[in-house]
């Protein structure tokens, strides 16, 4: 089969195409047939050599695909050959085939295109396990989102408006911060012209937000500290923007602040599992009946890659950049 890898760590032109052996299904996995495979920040540093595949997943990039069942292994007993599916990986999304646990697949939602499943599973595995498993946002209360238009952004505003939640967001253009509130957010700040402390305190009148979900890391942490409410929750997933901070303690001792972090690539099957459960349950339908919708930018032909690596570090996209394996 045909994979797309790192010859060395580098830029985009660094991807090429390569042959590789074809994967087997081991016990509780399925092999799929890629249809497309979506495009996430840490496929970038593991391009850049910064981040490697975990031990037994294949060492190209690719976090999460969409394709058709081809086989399944032993111990394999809800899923069938001929399916449509749609997968959260810890790697070796860029081929033409991957092996992946079989409690880490979800259905393809409704009539949903391949292209459009596959810009599904990491942002909402990364959204639900953040925002209602570790910040334990309710209804009612109010969210901060950074990155706003980014596929993480875009599934945060979508799925916690829906549920009850007032959306802020960060972007760094008037086109993305309109998006936003037209996606349903309440209102988005351009970062580049406005400071959204000061935005966030005049928009909740001093009152500031509940939860924060920051991929920017050490250059906002304290300014995420101020902008949340007595016994507010920030949760970092990236630190795009450096991974040391300093903070005054005595800000989280007087508002009673909860700063906790994840990364989801090296979570257990078991988790990543319980997880595909509640997607299943109380998110899947949503996207069945249109309440929550995929946003892709760009689709690229699996052979430009690298291409499509360019354009996501651009910082050009709105939503999710998406390849689409040609046969």
């Amino acid at each position: 089969m045909r994979v797309v890898e790192t010859v060395a760590p580098g830029g985009p032109e660094a991807l090429v195409v390569r042959e590789r052996p074809m994967p087997v299904a081991g016990a509780g996995e399925v092999l799929i047939r890629v249809h497309a495979a979506g495009l996430n920040r840490a496929d970038v540093l593991q391009r850049r050599g910064l981040y490697p595949s975990p031990p037994g997943a294949p060492p190209w990039p690719g976090l999460e695909a969409a394709g058709i069942i081809a086989a399944v292994g032993a111990e394999v007993h809800d899923r069938s050959v001929g399916e449509r599916v749609c997968v959260l990986l810890a790697g070796g999304g860029y081929a033409e085939y991957c092996a992946a646990p079989a409690e880490q697949c979800l259905p393809v939602p409704g009539d949903l295109s391949f292209v459009e499943a596959a810009s599904l599973p990491e942002a909402y595995f990364t959204v639900w396990s953040n925002l209602y498993e570790f910040a334990h946002l309710k209804g009612g209360e109010r969210l901060l989102v950074h990155g706003g238009s980014s596929g993480i952004g875009v599934t945060a505003i979508q799925l916690a408006t829906a549920l009850g939640a007032k959306v802020l967001v960060t972007a760094g253009s008037e086109d993305k911060c309109r998006f936003c509130e037209q996606l349903g957010a309440e209102q988005a700040i351009n970062y580049r012209t406005a400071d959204f402390v000061a935005a966030v305190n005049e928009i909740t009148a001093g009152k500031g937000v509940d939860v924060v979900l920051d991929m920017v890391g050490g250059s906002y942490l304290a300014r995420n500290l101020a902008v949340l409410a007595p016994e507010g929750r920030l949760v970092i997933i990236a630190t795009q923007g450096g991974a040391q901070a300093e903070i005054d303690l005595r800000t989280l001792m007087m508002k009673r602040l909860v700063v906790t972090g994840s990364a989801l690539r090296p979570r257990t099957v078991e988790f990543k599992g319980r997880i595909r459960d509640r997607l299943l349950k109380d998110v899947w339908p949503l996207i069945g009946n249109g309440r929550l919708k995929p946003v892709v930018d760009r689709v690229f032909p699996f052979s430009a890659a690298a291409a499509a690596h360019a354009y996501l570090e651009s910082g050009a996209h709105i939503g999710k950049i998406v390849l689409e394996v040609e046969r």
